[in-house]
């Protein structure tokens, strides 16, 4: 390494993949687009895409983004492809063919079989008049003038042009089908969107054995088992039946120890401790609402009792359940 400052070439070589996605977007032509995209709509089964070397590692990505975006795509290898695994495609797939030089040999010599299969083939080529795209159904002009690569040699540019494309084709097709946030958020229900979109406080709350309860009228030492045995830092008060009356939390019971003396607090019942009437959420109600419940407030809460629709008490939900989730 020498003292060299090498802000100009990164510099530069980002400036040439972004110039070349630019002049792709001229190139392209409506009608064959138009054609691509009526195809792979219109495809009742997947969309198998192949590609050979870092054009597959590209037609990988391709495929992910089109699966998690409502479109059923996969990969496949084109030598793959010629020792068995074509069998994966059936007559109601349609197949995306990603190469920079349009004569990969792999991919032509499958091409017959392909064509037996009677599925729509498309092309994702950098050579408009290679075998590849003679023998497509539509064709896609991801041609480069100059790789970012200094000796115009190792696929850089023409590798990003082909994964905006792409990307392009992908978020299209999920505008075509009408794919809504809660649809996406289903295909990715381990993600903080998903999860924010499909976590529902039944899924996080306490219930059964677990929800912590003492009756109208219970004693403050029966209010101190409760809170401990149930070790959520609070209990639900419910009423003969088991409707919620109130809660009284860690923080409750500190206050009534500050506030009387040894001899009045064993004679405090629930009912002087409880919060009556607080801020509940139901089974149904997402997490992340649940969140905002508890903290988009002057005084933030750290739980919540769930009720259901008849308000009796079926559980209590604590932040700390909703923040370990990993909303």
């Amino acid at each position: 390494m020498t003292d060299k400052n090498y802000f100009a070439e990164v510099q530069g070589f980002l400036r040439l993949e972004s110039e070349a996605i630019a002049q792709t977007a001229g190139r392209l032509q409506p009608d064959e687009i138009e054609r691509v995209v009526q195809l792979l709509a219109n495809c009742k089964g997947k969309i198998v895409i192949l590609g050979v070397g870092k054009s597959g590692i590209i037609a990988q990505k391709i495929a992910a983004t089109m699966t998690s975006t409502g479109t059923g795509a996969l990969y496949l290898h084109p030598s793959d492809a010629l020792h068995g695994g074509i069998g994966i495609i059936n007559g109601d797939d349609a197949v995306m063919i990603l190469s920079n030089s349009g004569e990969t040999d792999e991919i032509i010599e499958m091409l017959p079989y392909l064509k037996r299969r009677q599925v729509p083939i498309i092309a994702l080529v950098g050579n408009l008049n290679s075998t590849l795209a003679r023998r497509a159904d539509a064709v896609i002009d991801g041609s480069v003038d100059q790789e970012a690569c200094p000796l115009n040699l190792a696929p850089t540019t023409s590798t990003t042009v082909a994964l905006a494309l792409g990307d392009a084709l992908a978020m299209t097709l999920m505008q075509v089908k009408g794919l809504t946030t809660d649809d996406f958020a289903v295909n990715h229900p381990a993600g903080q969107l998903g999860k924010r979109l499909t976590l529902t406080v039944a899924d996080l709350m306490h219930s059964g054995s677990d929800n912590p309860t003492v009756a109208m009228g219970a004693g403050w030492a029966e209010v101190v088992k409760g809170i401990t045995a149930g070790g959520l830092g609070a209990v639900n008060v419910v009423d003969d039946a088991g409707r919620l009356a109130g809660i009284i939390t860690d923080g409750d019971l500190r206050r009534a120890i500050q506030n009387h003396d040894a001899g009045s607090l064993t004679k405090l019942r629930c009912d002087e401790l409880m919060t009556g009437n607080p801020t509940v959420a139901s089974p149904d109600l997402l997490a992340y609402a649940a969140l905002q419940l508890m903290e988009d407030r002057p005084s933030q809460i750290s739980v919540l009792p769930v009720i259901d629709s008849h308000r009796v008490c079926v559980g209590l939900i604590r932040l700390h359940d909703i923040v370990r989730s990993g909303l």
